[in-house]
C-alpha cells in the first residue's frame, strides 16, 4: 500500500512533512538537510528551505502519494533557476512580479507533481481552468500564459507547442480620453503644488505613472526644453517635451520643496508611491466634477489624443510615447475629434 506524505509549506522558509511510520521514509527525511523533528508533533521540519517545491518533491518517488499544502498567505516558492533566468535577461522589476506572480499559480495548481515532468496538455487544462472556473480577465489569461510558458521554453529549454498556450483574442477596446476643457478643471482642483505637479508633468509629458515616479533632478534638461525618461516600458531611453508652461511650474515646486535625488520624492525620502498619485488623481476627478471614468493612465491618453488633434504626426507621438510599433499609437485616430468632428451625421440633413 502506498504512503501518504504531506508537505506544508510555512512562514520563515520553513516546511512541515507529516506522514505515518514508515522506515524507507524515515531514511529518506533523515537525507534531507537542516531537518528537525518534533516527538510531540511527531512532524519532521525543513528549515531555512529555500529552494523550490519541486527540488524537495526529488526526493521521494513514486510509491509514495504526496499531497502539498500552504498556510494561508504563504505562496508557493519560485524556483531559483527560474528567478535567475529572469534577472539573467533583464526583465523590469515589474515584469518580474507579475511573472511570479502569476508562475505561483500555476505551481499551486500542480502542487502535487513535478513541474519538470508536466506536459503542454496540462498547461492547456491550466489556462481552461483560468478562463473557465476563475473567470480571469483576458488581461490575466495573457499574463499566465506568458509566465508559465516562460519556465518550459527558457528555463527548461523545451521545445513547447503553441497550440496549447491559447492566449485570449485581442480586446479592442477604445482608451478614455479627457477634453482639454477637462483635464484644465482636474489640474485646476489641485491646490497642493506637489499633487498639481506630478499630474501635470504626467500629462504634458504623456508619462506612464512609473515614469513620472523614477524622472530624478538629472533627467530635466532646462537648455534643450526635453525630459529623458531612462528605461521607460521596453527598458528604453527616450525624450519627451518639456513645455514652457511645466517648466514655470516645475521651478516654482523645485523651489519650494527642494527633492535631494528623486523628482517627486516622499515624505521620508526616496520615490513618491504609485498609490499616493492614483489617489491624487481620483480626489482631483471628483473634486472636478467630471462624470467619465479617468485615472492616472488618462492623462497619458489625453496627451496623446491632443496630439493628434492639434495636427502632430503620428510618428512623432509614437516616438514621444516610446511604442515599439506604430500600431499601437494608431489606436488615437479612433477616439480623435479631428476627423471624427467634420463628418456630419445624416440626422443633420433631416426637416425636423
Amino acid at each position: 500500500m502506498k504512503q501518504v506524505l504531506i508537505l506544508k509549506f510555512i512562514r520563515n522558509n520553513q516546511v512541515e512533512i507529516q506522514f505515518s511510520y514508515n522506515q524507507a521514509i524515515v531514511d529518506i527525511v533523515k537525507s534531507i538537510p537542516n531537518r528537525k523533528y518534533n516527538p510531540e508533533r511527531k512532524i519532521c521540519t525543513v528549515s531555512d528551505y529555500k529552494e523550490s517545491k519541486e527540488t524537495l518533491l526529488n526526493y521521494f518517488d513514486s510509491s509514495i502519494i504526496l499531497q502539498v499544502e500552504y498556510a494561508e498567505g504563504i505562496k508557493p516558492v519560485i524556483p531559483e533557476a527560474y528567478r535567475s533566468e529572469l534577472n539573467i535577461k533583464r526583465y523590469s522589476p515589474n515584469t518580474k512580479r507579475a511573472y511570479f506572480s502569476a508562475f505561483s499559480g500555476f505551481i499551486y495548481y500542480y502542487r502535487n507533481r513535478k513541474l519538470r515532468d508536466l506536459t503542454d496538455n496540462d498547461v492547456d487544462n491550466y489556462i481552461n481552468h483560468l478562463v473557465s472556473n476563475k473567470k480571469v480577465s483576458p488581461a490575466v489569461q495573457k499574463q499566465a500564459v506568458n509566465a508559465v510558458k516562460f519556465y518550459f521554453e527558457k528555463v527548461l529549454r523545451r521545445k513547447v507547442d503553441n497550440y496549447h498556450y491559447k492566449y485570449p483574442k485581442r480586446e479592442k477596446s477604445l482608451p478614455q480620453v479627457l477634453s482639454e476643457k477637462d483635464i484644465t478643471k482636474v489640474l485646476l482642483a489641485l491646490k497642493n503644488l506637489t499633487h498639481r505637479t506630478i499630474l501635470t508633468v504626467i500629462y504634458s509629458a504623456g508619462l506612464r505613472l512609473s515614469e513620472v515616479l523614477n524622472l530624478k533632478l538629472q533627467d530635466i534638461d532646462w537648455d534643450r526644453k526635453l525630459i529623458r525618461v531612462k528605461m521607460g516600458k521596453g527598458r528604453k531611453d527616450r525624450y519627451t517635451l518639456l513645455s514652457p508652461k511645466l517648466e514655470k511650474l516645475l521651478k516654482d515646486y523645485l523651489y519650494y520643496y527642494k527633492p535631494a535625488d528623486y523628482l517627486f520624492e516622499g515624505q521620508k525620502g526616496g520615490r513618491f508611491s504609485p498609490k499616493s498619485v492614483q489617489n491624487i488623481m481620483e480626489k482631483a476627478v471628483k473634486t472636478a466634477e467630471i462624470t467619465k471614468h479617468a485615472t492616472v493612465h488618462t492623462l497619458r491618453h489625453s496627451f496623446a489624443t491632443h496630439l493628434l488633434e492639434n495636427g502632430t504626426d503620428l510618428r512623432y507621438i509614437q516616438e514621444l510615447l516610446g511604442h515599439a510599433s506604430s500600431r499601437t499609437t494608431e489606436i488615437y485616430t479612433h477616439v480623435s475629434k479631428k476627423s471624427i468632428g467634420k463628418i456630419k451625421s445624416p440626422l443633420d440633413n433631416l426637416d425636423l
